[in-house]
This record gives C-alpha cells, structure tokens and sequence, in this order.
C-alpha cells in the first residue's frame, strides 16, 4: 500500500503570487478534482486526452492503495472497473467524482478490516506449521487478483506465515550476535513475536481507518489521478504543500526532535536537533516515546491520543505558530512501566543544518613531497527559500566554493549523490561557478517553443580540476548541473550506472485561486504539474536516460529497478537541436582515457567492488526467481549461507581496514568547512571522518544495529567517494604535468 506517496523534491520553479484571503469553509473536493482536471487538460506538457484516461485512473488509484494484491479480490476489480473504469474522466467534470473515491476506498477499508481480524485470529489460535514445502511471491506487482476471498485468506495467511517466520529468525540471529559478542540481547525483553506483528497490524489498520478521513481520500485519489499522466504530476494537500515548503527552504517551526512510529503505537525521539527547542528545554531526551500531544499546551484544544497514528500526523500536531506551546505526555527512556510525565515545549524556527551544503578538505601527502588537497563539496539537495530568499544553495556553494579556493585547493569533488534536485534558478546560478557563461539547459513547452538558460556570470568563480560524483538518486536539478558540465567538456563525472533520469519541469499550481468566484476554497491544494521538457546544451534529454558517468562504479542499484524507467507512465527519451552560442571546451583536457585506465585497475584490485558485483549477480537471480520460502529449515540455511558470508568479508575487511586506515593516517588529513564556519571565517577543523558526527543532531543509538559487526569504512570514505577522490587526484596530477609540459589551454 502507498498511502504516504513518495513525493518528487525534484520541482524546478515554484510560481509566486500575491496572498489571498482563504475562506473559513473548506473546498468541495468534487469542485477541487473539476478545477483540476480541467488545469491537467491545459497546463501538461504532454496534452493527453483527458477522455481517455479514465481507466489508468482507475487502476492507478487501486494500486496505491493494494499494490501487493493481498486486499481487493477480482470481484472488487471487476466492479469498480465496471461502474468507473469507463466514466472516471467524465464524473471529475461533473463534480461527482468523489463518491467513486470513497467507494473503492470503503471497499479498500473494508478489506483491510477483515485481513487484520484474520491476523489476529490466526495469531491468537494457531501453531503455525513451518515444515512444509511452501513459498510465496517476493513481488505480487504481475500477480493476478485472488478470486475470491477464500483464496484471498489463503494467500494472506502465508503473509502472516511470512512476517512471523521472519520475525523469529530476526531474534535468533540478534541472540546469536549478543552471545557471540558478550553482550546482553537487546531483544531479550521484546513482546513475543505473535504480538508484535499483530501491533505492527494494528499500526496499519489504524493508518487505514481512524487516519484517514474524507480529505485524505480525495487527496490520495486526486493525487493518483495527476500521477496518471507522469510520475511526477501530483496532488498536494494544504499540509503536504506546507511540508514541501519546509523542505525546500530546511527550515520549519516546531520542537526539533526526530520522530519514529513504535510498533506499539508510540512515538518514539530518535533524535534532537542541536540547537533547537527541545534541544534548549532539556528535558525531552532521546527514547522517550510520546504517547499523546496537546497542540497548545494549556490553550482550548485537548490532549490527542497518538498511539498507532501516522507520524505525519503526529508531525502536524507538534508543529505549529513560532512562539507557541506544544505539551507533550511522553512515557521517560528508562522509566518505570506506565509511567508519563508532561513536556511543554515552545515551537521555534528549527534549522535543518544537516540538510545544507557542507565541505571539507582532504590532505593528500605526495611520496615526491608535493601534496594535493582535495575540496569536497555535499550538496543534498537544490534547496531555496522562495517566499524571502534568504536561504539559496547557490549562495551557500557559493561561499564554500570561495572558501575552498582561498585555501588553494587543487581540485574539487561535486559530491551529488542521493540529491533529487529543486530549483531549476539554484541550478542555472551555480554552473556559473564553474563554467564561463554559456548554455546551462533547454526548456521545451507544449508547444515546442525551446527557451535556453544561460549562466549569469562571464567568469567561473573555479575552473581548476574538478569531479562531480552522482548516483542513481541524483535527479532534476542535479542532472542539469551534471548534464551541464560533463556537455561543456568541464568535470569528470563518476558514478553508477547512470543518474536518476528525470528530465521534467514541475511547476505548482494553486487549485484554490481557479476555483470559480464565491466557491469555497480554504485547503483546496496544490497541482503540481509537468509543464516543460528540459535537455542538455547538447540537445539531449535526460528524461529515462539520465546522465551516464564518464567513469562507471559497479553499484547494486544495478540489479534493482531504480530510475525515471521503471516508474508508470514516464514521459519518453527525445533530442532537440544543440543550444545556440554553445562551445564546449576541448574534450582531451579532461584525460579521461588516462583516468579510466588508472581507475580501471583499481576496480580490478578492489575486493569491495569484487563484493559489489557478487551481489549484483545474486540480486538479480533472487528477483528473476521471485519466490521466499516459508521453511524454517530452508529459511535458515539460506539466512546462515548468507551471515556466514558477511562474516567471512567482515572478517576480510577488519583487517584490510586497519591496514587501509593505518596508511590514510599516514597520508591523509581531513578538515571540516561547514556555512557556520565560513560565516565566522575561522580556521579550517580537522576532524576524524570515520567517527559519527553529531554536530547537527544527537542521534538515539540502536542497540540491535550496535551488534552489526561491519566495519565502517576506513577514514568515512565509502567506495565510490573514496574513487570519486583518487580519480580527482589522478586528474590534478595530469593536469599539472600537462601545463608544465604547455599542453593545456588556460
């Protein structure tokens, strides 16, 4: 089930307008899913007929809601698509479409109601037979419907078989490990394992009934029906809209704490943002599990009972006006069983450092005595403030950017790994930084008007040796900067297979500004909808595609279908002509047979990457066999087959590590450049990278995970970023001998 949707924060313009005064009654969702099918029809860049869609509707709305096809049975796929599947397009017109979505939604509730009793009964009564020859589908997404619900329970017995079968293997491996290592089990006082899945149960049936209400029907419903014309056409309510705002400028008004769903209802503090309210009150520690929020403390509204509810809305609670009280009833880590005590805490603007661009400087010492040192720059996502602009990633690159240089780096590594873009003018600003101005991407309407973004500065800030690290998360915006530069001959890029693929502009649209007059329109949402195609100087898209490294590290996502591809209904791959005025420079200056070569052969030595690829293949055969057995016997061979496999490469790599660590010591220096050190201009930290870093966030610990005996990487750097730094360091060292040698252009 997909209730929560993964949002895109890929959004390349947010269009800003004047305030208006929202009414006090809230909008008719049959008035909101009118006004936005008619917006769908003439806002999308694909300009699909709207007529015809009604039957991807349909089915798209069902598999958010059951995309395992353990809930709805073919009888209830048959009717709905028998009294919907034709006329879905239509009823959005009429402003009747509503009554469709709470009808499949009450059959959903109602299946889901009845599953979790079966849950409970088979739990409560049964001795579950785990000897026999059984296995179930790891995936049920090409899986037909059950027939009926006798086959229905059947299936959903072997799922229960499943989740119990897992959950004892999970507490005899934490035993093993506890005893292997002389430590107490972590779990030795856990619920039995009956009934903790039937708590996880009852968490799931709570999101699916008492969570969820007329207005998150329509938002899910609606949301399905703009996703139906590309992945990243969406619905957003009023609370989504607000989140993503927060999101896009790392900041929000609340209590900083990180917040975890228990398995037991409560809500759990996994973490305390330095700095921020919680933080400055001290009492609120970390495990400390909330089982209940009054939003106003001692104000008209009363104490909320959370247990089981979604963390979203949990998060909405606590949130709230800067300056204002929030009581929490939390149950203390460590106290006695059913003791609570009451928290109130003021909400105050809360700082997502972690979340910002950051640095640090890497030290290499040469064996010939001339070191280089390495700028590295995180950046995790293309955020901006766009209501006061006071937060901008450009701006804050801008300033590490200069810093770096200031202290004569020698080359810098773009680290955008795991960053799904954002603002497409963050973007078009911070190619700049590194190229003299010229094309930085094409934007291609409806249509087929083609508009070319220039960077605004006639000089780079940095045109020393430089890499750009990216992954398959890296999407949108980073695909631009990463399309950019690799176009213009300007970095180097490395990394897996390919990037993201997402080519697309999205730009939010208030539905309740085209409501018609006098219509209600207080909390009508936010369409976030696909406008524009955008391509490389070079005229490609990156749309399915990506940006494909110049170096390639193996990486598991490989075997895994991750990318713009595999999702429903993604615009397809095209070219345009190359963007006027664009003159890349020389192709030769960035050495890269050379760097593959010397890359090359440190992939071929590298036992991490030989894991990498074993994995690989292995990840692949699991997935085309598609099948989990529900054995015990058979479970566990394959579960021991597997530890000791990781035991044997632990056991490989604690001492590779220690050797690899002995020698970074020895030729390695790290040093940390964060925006507060920048604003303070203070002298550059050395700091330990392979030590937790809590500067931003106190983290709670897990004590199950603390007997993981994987050794972390040796200094922080993980495979592909410790390559992403050699291939720097080779591209640096050519780079010098060439310009000695009067080779390279200036």
């Amino acid at each position: 089930m997909n209730i929560s949707r993964i949002r895109s924060a890929a959004v390349a313009i947010l269009l800003t307008a004047s305030s208006h005064t929202a009414c006090a009654q809230q909008a008719d969702f049959d008035e909101v899913g009118r006004q936005m099918a008619i917006m769908l029809q003439n806002s999308h860049f694909a300009r699909l007929p709207f007529n015809e869609l009604s039957k991807r509707f349909l089915d798209d709305f069902i598999r958010d809601l059951d995309s395992g096809k353990v809930y709805f049975v073919k009888g209830d796929i048959d009717r709905f698509h028998r009294e919907y599947g034709e006329n879905l397009s239509v009823l959005l017109l009429q402003e009747d479409s509503m009554k469709a979505a709470k009808d499949i939604y009450a059959t959903f509730r109602k299946r889901v109601e009845a599953r979790v009793a079966e849950a409970n009964r088979l739990l409560a009564a049964e001795e579950f037979d785990f000897t026999k020859d059984e296995s179930i589908e790891r995936s049920r997404k090409d899986a037909a419907w059950p027939k009926d619900e006798a086959e229905a329970m059947r299936l959903w017995e072997q799922q229960i078989k499943d989740a119990l079968l897992s959950e004892v293997l999970r507490r005899d491996m934490v035993a093993a490990m506890a005893v292997k290592q002389g430590k107490k089990n972590p779990l030795k006082n856990d619920k039995d394992p009956k009934e903790k899945i039937a708590l996880r149960y009852e968490r799931f049936l709570h999101s699916v009934v008492q969570d969820v209400d007329d207005d998150d029907v329509a938002a899910m419903f609606l949301s399905a029906v703009a996703r139906s014309f590309d992945p990243h056409t969406d619905y957003m309510s009023a609370r989504e809209m607000d989140r993503f705002r927060d999101g896009m400028k790392n900041e929000l008004v609340g209590i900083g704490a990180l917040l975890k769903g228990e398995e037991d209802g409560a809500t759990k503090i996994m973490g305390i943002v330095v700095g921020g309210p919680a933080d400055k009150h001290g009492v609120l520690k970390l495990n400390d599990r909330v089982v209940a929020v009054d939003p106003d403390a001692e104000g008209p509204r009363e104490m909320v009972d959370i247990m089981f509810m979604k963390i979203d809305k949990v998060v909405d609670l606590i949130r709230g006006q800067q300056g204002t009280p929030v009581q929490l009833k939390a149950e203390p880590a460590g106290g006695a069983p059913g003791e609570t005590t009451l928290i109130t805490i003021h909400r105050d603007k809360v700082e997502l450092k972690d979340a910002q661009a950051g640095a640090e400087v890497i030290q290499i010492k040469g064996d010939d005595g001339e070191g280089k040192r390495i700028g590295v720059i995180t950046l995790p996502s293309f955020y901006a403030d766009f209501e006061d602009g006071k937060t901008r990633c450009s701006v804050d690159v801008e300033r590490l950017l200069l810093r770096l240089k200031a202290e004569s780096v020698d080359g810098v590594l773009l680290d955008l790994r795991n960053n799904g873009g954002g603002a497409l003018e963050e973007v078009r600003r911070m190619t700049g930084f590194f190229t003299r101005r010229g094309p930085v991407v094409q934007v291609k309407n409806t249509f087929g008007e083609i508009q070319v973004k220039e960077s605004d500065r006639q000089e780079p800030i940095y045109d020393g040796p430089l890499v750009v690290l990216t992954d398959k998360s890296s999407a949108s915006a980073s695909e631009i900067l990463t399309g950019a530069l690799q176009d213009n001959n300007r970095a180097v890029i490395v990394g897996e297979s390919s990037t993201f693929g997402k080519g697309t502009v999205q730009q939010p649209m208030d539905i309740g500004r085209m409501l018609p007059f006098l219509k209600a329109r207080n909390k009508a949402g936010t369409l976030k909808v696909t406008i524009q195609k955008f391509y490389r100087p070079s005229g490609s898209s990156t749309q399915n595609l990506g940006v494909v490294p110049d170096i390639k590290l193996p990486s598991l996502t490989d075997a895994l279908e991750v990318g713009e591809a595999f999702l429903e209904h993604p615009l397809e791959h095209d070219m345009i002509r190359k963007a006027p005025d664009f003159a890349p420079l020389k192709r030769e200056q960035l050495f890269l047979p050379r760097l593959m070569e010397l890359s090359g052969a440190r992939l071929a030595e590298s036992k991490d990457f030989a894991y990498v690829i074993e994995d690989i293949a292995k990840t692949k055969a699991r997935i085309r066999e598609n099948k989990v057995s529900l054995n015990l016997a058979e479970r566990k061979k394959e579960l021991d087959e597997i530890e000791q496999k990781e035991r044997d490469r632990n056991d490989e790599r604690k001492e590779r590590f220690k050797q690899i660590e002995q020698k970074d010591k020895e030729s390695l220096a790290f040093f940390k450049l964060t925006l507060d050190d920048v604003k303070k201009d203070g002298a550059l930290r050395a700091f330990d990278p392979s030590k937790e870093d809590e500067e931003f966030m106190i983290r709670a610990k897990d004590e199950t995970e603390e007997l993981d005996e994987t050794p972390k990487w040796p200094s922080g750097l993980d495979p592909h970023k410790r390559e992403g730094v050699m291939i720097l360091g080779d591209l640096v060292e050519i780079t010098r001998t060439a310009r000695m040698a009067g080779m390279l252009e200036r």
